[in-house]
Parts: C-alpha cells; sequence; structure tokens
C-alpha cells in the first residue's frame, strides 16, 4: 500500500525562548540542571523576571522535542504530519505559521480554543548544558481529539513524544494513536525523551509501549534509567523487551543502534558545543529521514550524529531549513 506520509508525531506544542545564565544562576533559582522540569505559569514568569538582563540567545521558535524532529525530518525531505494542541493566541498563530512554513501537514478538523498555548523556557550554561523549565499550558489537554486516523493510516511511521506521559489525555492519545497504527500497518516509534520523565513516569510510559513498539529512541541515561540497569550493555538487552529495533545516543561518543539482528556502535562527530537543546531531537528526525529513504541503521545514525553535531554547535533547538540540504548533499552526494 502506498502511504502519502512518511511520519506522523504527536506531541506538545511549546514556543521556546533561550537564554544564556551561570550555573551560579540556576542554582539562585533552585533550578534542577540538565533536566525538564514542570511550572506553572506565575514560576516560569518569576524565572524570566530574574532573566531579564540576560542575553536571550535566539529568539523564539516552535518546539516540543517531537515537532523538532518532525520539522527536521521534513526540512530533510520527509513528508510529515503533526498532531499538537495550541491556544487561539498570539504564540499560537506563530507556533502553526512556522510549522507549517516547514512543509508539516497538521489536523484540519482542530479550530484552535481559547486558552494560553504553552511555554518553554530554555537555559543555557556555559559548558552547552540545556535545562527546561516548562509550562505546558493548553498543550496538557492535547487529547485523542487533536489525532486524523486517516492520517495514521496514510503514515509510515508514527512517532510519539514521551513527554507526553505527564499528561493524563496526553498518554491517552499516544496510546490511541499507537493502537490506530498498529491496526493500520503502520511502523510505531516512541521516544522517553528525558530522564525525569523515566524516572517519575515509568509506569505511564510502560503502558504507552504496550506489548512493544517498532522503534525507541533515548539517550544513555534514559536507557539505564528505564530499564533499571547499571551499564549500557544490560540496557541494551533489557530495551529488546520493550522493542524491536532502538538508538541510543550518546553525546560526544555517538551512538548505540539495534535494527533488531545486530547491534552497532557508532562513532559521534566531530563538533564544539554551544547549546546541546535539540540534540537528541534532531537525531530522532534525521534518523527517521535516513531511514525512510532506506538506509540502514549505521548509515541513519551516521548521518543522525552528523546532524547532531551541527545543531550543538550553534544557539538554538533546530537548523536554519537551507543547513538540512547542505547536510545532505555534504554525506549522501
Amino acid at each position: 500500500m502506498n502511504k502519502h506520509y512518511h511520519i506522523y508525531g504527536i506531541g506538545a506544542a511549546l514556543v521556546d525562548t533561550e537564554i544564556t545564565l551561570t550555573d551560579a544562576d540556576l542554582t539562585r533559582m533552585a533550578v534542577a540542571k540538565g533536566v525538564m522540569t514542570l511550572v506553572d505559569e506565575a514560576r516560569q514568569n518569576s524565572l524570566i523576571d530574574y532573566l531579564s538582563d540576560h542575553l536571550v540567545a535566539s529568539h523564539r521558535a516552535s518546539g516540543g522535542s517531537a515537532a523538532n524532529s518532525i520539522i527536521a525530518a521534513s526540512y530533510f525531505g520527509c513528508d510529515n504530519f503533526y498532531s499538537c494542541k495550541v491556544a487561539n493566541d498570539e504564540n499560537g498563530a506563530f507556533y502553526l505559521n512556522d510549522i507549517h512554513a516547514a512543509g508539516v501537514t497538521t489536523p484540519a478538523h482542530i479550530t484552535p480554543p481559547a486558552g494560553i498555548t504553552g511555554k518553554c523556557l530554555v537555559m543555557i550554561t556555559p559548558d552547552a548544558e540545556r535545562t527546561m523549565n516548562t509550562f505546558l499550558g493548553i498543550s496538557e489537554t492535547l487529547s485523542v481529539d487533536e489525532l486524523d486516523v486517516d492520517a495514521v493510516a496514510q503514515s509510515h511511521y508514527v512517532y510519539i513524544e514521551g513527554y507526553l506521559v505527564s499528561s493524563t489525555t496526553g498518554r491517552a492519545a499516544a496510546i490511541a494513536l499507537r493502537k490506530h497504527a498498529e491496526a493500520s500497518n503502520t511502523k510505531t516509534a516512541l521516544s522517553l525523551s528525558d530522564p525525569a520523565m523515566v524516572q517519575f513516569f515509568y509506569d505511564g510510559l510502560v503502558e504507552m509501549i504496550g506489548s512493544g513498539v517498532d522503534l525507541i529512541f533515548c539517550n544513555r541515561d534514559e536507557a539505564i534509567g528505564f530499564t533499571k540497569t547499571h551499564s549500557i550493555e544490560d540496557a541494551c538487552e533489557g530495551l529488546k523487551k520493550y522493542c524491536k529495533q532502538f538508538a541510543i545516543t550518546c553525546g560526544a561518543e555517538g551512538a548505540l543502534v539495534f535494527d533488531g539482528n545486530t547491534l552497532t556502535r557508532v562513532a559521534g562527530a566531530a563538533a564544539t558545543p554551544v547549546d546541546t537543546n535539540g540534540a537528541g531531537d534532531m537525531f530522532a528526525g534525521a534518523f527517521l529521514y535516513a531511514i525512510n529513504q532506506g538506509k540502514d541503521f549505521k548509515t541513519a545514525a551516521e548521518f543522525a550524529n552528523l546532524a547532531a553535531a551541527k545543531v550543538v554547535s550553534q544557539f538554538g533547538p533546530r537548523l536554519k531549513p537551507e543547513q538540512h540540504e547542505a547536510l545532505k548533499k555534504g554525506f549522501f552526494n
């Protein structure tokens, strides 16, 4: 069966603002470094007030983990679909315009309701580590209503953002999407998203995975935490209970990928890190693009490592549109 879309993604719709700061700033604000923390709007506003005199490294950008991956894959050449929830406010209009400009289709039956579009404050320390404080806003109420079942059936892959586990309705939507995909012979991919999600929402992630997905994306800490093991080798074995294939990112050391038969370690690409925000998202987007082009897991991981290295070498969670084509030509030609 010919399918129209390469990837159908689902995840939070967040408008990102990046700010550079010091470790001392994080300490003074009592912010846990290197993870994503959910906050209410008042807490987020108090952080922004504290940081009002800091350099804003990049202006607003449409974000959310899965959205970053879907937009990257789209700029590389995939035809993608995305389910999310924004409000009928200025940030919501900005978000939809941005994602549509990347060539991504969103459900036609959705009219943004009144409310506040989700916002993510991304704080970058001098070691390039990213720390996120997220006010989900209306994105927290993402539900099965935002799904487009016909588009699921017309997709080669669905890609589920693990962050959805923190929302009751979002988790239900992710589970429904997986089940629709399974019924439509559409492959299923899921990201574990963040060590904090693995630590605090383990049971929900297991529920989202169900009897198993085709492909899991995670980093080393998430893999070890989720499988409740103490080494990456044991984590690789443990993940096989939850998926047929996986890709584990290991920072500058590259990635470990399992295609269902062979476990391959792929070296990282050289980079001078400036901002690690979006590295894992870019890896997933580039990897999904490559395997949708029929590339093997080793080649896909090499390309994904190169794309992730490019992202961490500049501010912001995504590349400029024209950078995707240059990466593709440099790697595949």
